[in-house]
């Protein structure tokens, strides 16, 4: 086994005042929601979270998903950075690696706590597999990333880069093939309209390139500005590149979500009509038309254009409000999916369902975004040497 000094790749200077301060927070918000998770096992899931036997699906669902979905789209930008090598993505590559990583823990640390008994699931995941259970092999294809990507991150900090772009290429296929399973899931329940159709899997690709042009961006640029030191021009060109990947991927997003509406008003059942007037005009039309068109769609666009991918801090406040966004957007789609009751019409059944986050489920979401927070600034502490434009691999 080759000896690796963690003083090789690790930043001291990063450890600002400033900068432990932040990842105290981070670290603060991490361990509320572990510590609210576990007291979720303990008091049971239906006195603390506020899922119902109609409505299983919550908040944490959607932000399992949006972490899920954003490590599939680093993983692939951060693949495709080194595969083709010479690009102005590529000194980029191995900080979106350590973001792939990071983002897939906190997408499990959510599920994790949201699943009543975790230690049945990794247990019969391998005594006994469905393999036609889209759930299965959704887990186990992203089980199956995970452990390519920590090998692959092993492999640059060693600096065996062939080896370690074959292992990135295998992380990245396993990473779209879970990431069209997590679709599919939604995708092939028929008796869920809003969801129920082809287009789910190849709409959360999309999304997974947005989500993970935005936190290059983001990651990229936060790393600079905790150093307190001017961005390089290798840098900027990195970001700008991630940049004009995220314009086209808001456009594209923004197309699939104008067609995927307008389908349920011209053929479309009943009942995936009724979901959608959810978004439209009912309980969930403040988070859809504020937080999933404006601030997540229509105004990225316009920030990226007028500034003309000029300005750093632009792309990177497009980049933030586009990740507000996407969060907002699973959000929706998970909640819209399973408002609308399964026998409408019935027994006086309502027209929705009603559905709010409890104060645990939203501490523990803050647990996943802790983890991520605190973990990149621990990368940059630890492995910063490594994530330096010098340092990448063509």
């Amino acid at each position: 086994m080759i000896n690796f000094p963690i003083t090789a790749t690790q930043e001291p200077e990063v450890a600002r005042p400033g900068v432990n301060l932040l990842t105290a927070i981070f670290g603060a918000m991490l361990v509320i929601g572990v510590v609210t998770g576990c007291y979720a096992f303990l008091a049971g899931h239906d006195h603390v979270y506020n899922n119902t036997r109609e409505m299983p699906w919550g908040i944490l669902i959607s932000t399992y998903a949006f972490f899920a979905i954003t490590s599939t789209g680093l993983c692939l930008l951060a693949a495709i950075s080194h595969v083709f090598g010479g690009n102005r993505l590529a000194p980029l590559g191995n900080r979106l690696v350590w973001g792939s990583i990071i983002t897939i823990m906190s997408a499990f640390a959510v599920i994790g706590f949201e699943i009543e008994s975790p230690h049945r699931m990794l247990l019969y995941n391998i005594i006994s597999p469905n393999l036609t259970s889209n759930i299965w092999w959704m887990g186990t294809l992203y089980g199956l990333a995970v452990g390519f990507m920590l090998v692959e991150f092993w492999l640059i900090l060693t600096k065996q880069y062939k080896l370690a772009v074959a292992l990135g290429v295998c992380g990245a296929l396993a990473e779209v093939a879970a990431n069209t399973c997590l679709g599919g899931v939604f995708a092939t329940l028929p008796s869920r309209p809003f969801w129920y159709g082809g287009m789910l899997p190849v709409y959360f690709l999309s999304c997974a390139f947005l989500s993970g042009a935005a936190m290059a961006i983001i990651f990229n640029h936060y790393a600079v500005v905790i150093r307190k030191r001017e961005m390089t021009k290798v840098e900027f060109e990195g970001i700008q590149t991630a940049g004009k990947i995220l314009l086209l991927m808001l456009i594209l997003v923004s197309v699939g979500t104008f067609w995927r509406m307008v389908s349920f008003y011209v053929g479309g059942s009943y009942e995936g009509r009724i979901a959608a007037d959810a978004l439209l005009t009912g309980p969930l039309s403040n988070n859809f038309k504020l937080f999933e068109i404006t601030i997540g769609l229509a105004a990225p666009v316009l920030i990226l254009v007028m500034t003309r991918l000029k300005s750093v801090p632009a792309m990177s406040a497009a980049a933030l409000m586009a990740i507000v966004g996407m969060f907002f957007a699973r959000y929706d789609m998970v909640v819209a999916g399973q408002m609308v009751p399964l026998w409408l019409g019935w027994d006086n059944l309502p027209m929705y369902l009603d559905y709010s986050p409890s104060i645990a489920e939203i501490l523990v979401v803050c647990g996943g975004i802790g983890l991520t927070g605190s973990a990149f600034l621990l990368g940059e502490r630890f492995f910063g040497k490594a994530f330096k434009a010098e340092a990448h691999h063509d």
